[in-house]
């Protein structure tokens, strides 16, 4: 028996997909080959997206599929406290945006040389140094906000970092080329980045494994680490199911649902060997 333990956490604002497979069955396959445990947690925190016919339908493709995991599954509609305990400690490394996604957008049009990351161009600082009474004008105008977090200041606390994917070896954290990220909003005291971080610390995920297309973000999560104090898991992302395009499915781009697959006659040993293919 190992301390392995390793999650899948889908959001219930569709239903699951063939990646959504590839990911569960990666990260319980890793759990179940080192004795270790598998969890499942629910990503509610949109609370204007999620959908109980959409949490139902992941247990029941999840189970459809062969996989057990461990109960309770942690929901993270019901422990905002713990977010918002974690935001307060980092109150003085964070500061209060109200940027409009326009404003964002004009003002990087306006600057040619705007810095860019992995995801595009990064938010190029508006509210970073606002004055204390503008802020507070703003505050009780009741100007819709989020909470940003000033990665150049955490940085030079936190120092050099390094985080490991077992893919790709030892990598050294960049959470510049990730910007200011969100970490809170005025209405949900919390983000995926926030959220996930704190999520893995509390259940002691030893393991995340997830798709390429979130590698960058561990940048961010790293630092998150290094600043509330949390333990460091090994990483593991992993390759994407694409469509014949070369594009990776997603719920967004109408990738079809697992429940549609197995409606049609596709059997659960099918959907393993697509993912296994991949």
């Amino acid at each position: 028996m190992t301390d392995t333990t390793t999650r899948f956490a889908p959001s219930p604002n569709g239903f699951l997909h063939l990646g959504h497979a590839l990911s569960a069955l990666t990260g319980f396959r890793a759990a179940r080959d080192a004795g270790g445990r598998f969890l499942l947690r629910i990503e509610d925190i949109d609370l204007t997206r999620a959908r109980p016919e959409f949490e139902q339908a992941i247990y029941d493709d999840l189970a459809w599929l062969g996989l057990t995991w461990e109960t309770p599954v942690r929901r993270q509609s019901e422990h905002f406290d713990d977010y918002e305990a974690a935001l307060a400690r980092l109150d003085r490394l964070t500061y209060p945006c109200f940027c409009t996604r326009k404003d964002i957008e004009a003002e990087i049009a306006r600057s040619p040389a705007a810095p860019h990351g992995p995801e595009g161009a990064l938010y190029p600082g508006i509210c970073r140094h606002l004055p204390e009474a503008e802020r507070r004008r703003r505050f009780d105008a009741g100007e819709k906000y989020a909470v940003r977090l000033d990665v150049a200041k955490a940085m030079a606390i936190a120092g050099p970092l390094h985080w490991h994917d077992r893919l790709k070896g030892d990598i050294a954290a960049d959470p510049a080329s990730l910007g200011d990220v969100v970490l809170a909003r005025k209405d949900i005291p919390t983000s995926y980045h926030l959220a996930v971080t704190v999520d893995d610390a509390l259940q002691g995920v030893t393991l995340v494994t997830r798709g390429e297309d979130l590698f960058h973000a561990t940048h961010i999560h790293r630092l998150l680490q290094a600043l509330l104090d949390l333990p460091v898991p090994d990483y593991w992302h992993h390759g994407l199911i694409r469509d014949a395009a070369g594009i990776r499915l997603a719920k967004s781009k109408g990738a079809p649902a697992l429940r549609d697959l197995r409606a049609a006659g596709m059997t659960a040993e099918e959907v393993r060997a697509r993912a296994d293919s991949a």
